[in-house]
């Protein structure tokens, strides 16, 4: 009888320190997820980053983030923050930067205020790829003959019997 306590206070213990909802750098994360798949919810950080991320930190492949205490969760967001010193250059989203020339890596709303950049200082220049993001067409050679019209479809319309 005293085992069963015993398993039970332990339990207790885990459950108070379970979380069921996380925050990772601004983004709120279930708590059943690994810590892996978390990671992979904050908008810039992919299986192969987030499982890197996973060896930095030497957590087991399994360990929910929901155990995770609030220090191990700073130190992964630390990590996260300063990618570019842990991480080879290849796998960073920005390579050789305009504003800086260095390799970064954007996360969350860096992430889309730099493109939202790009995209705007393409078309300030008139390049090619800027025009065609002004007009709203494909920028990457895809075919427009059948693709990328908008509004209804008129159909096929048969023509009047004849007498």
């Amino acid at each position: 009888m005293p085992k069963s306590k015993q398993k039970s206070t332990q339990k207790s213990k885990k459950d108070k320190e379970f979380r069921h909802l996380v925050r990772v750098l601004g983004v709120i994360v279930d708590g059943n997820l690994t810590v892996q798949k978390a990671l992979m919810k904050i908008k810039g950080v992919g299986p192969q980053i987030s499982h890197s991320l996973n060896y930095i930190a030497d957590l087991p492949v399994d360990t929910k983030i929901g155990d995770l205490s609030d220090e191990e969760i700073e130190e992964i967001e630390g990590t996260i923050e300063n990618l570019n010193k842990h991480l080879p250059h290849w796998m960073l989203n920005r390579q050789r930067d305009l504003e800086t020339g260095g390799d970064i890596h954007l996360i969350t709303a860096d992430l889309d205020m730099t493109l939202r950049e790009d995209i705007n200082r393409m078309k300030k220049i008139k390049s090619y790829k800027g025009v065609r993001h002004g007009v709203g067409l494909p920028v990457r050679g895809q075919r427009t003959r059948s693709t990328f019209r908008h509004g209804t479809t008129m159909g096929v319309t048969r023509k009047k019997l004849q007498k």
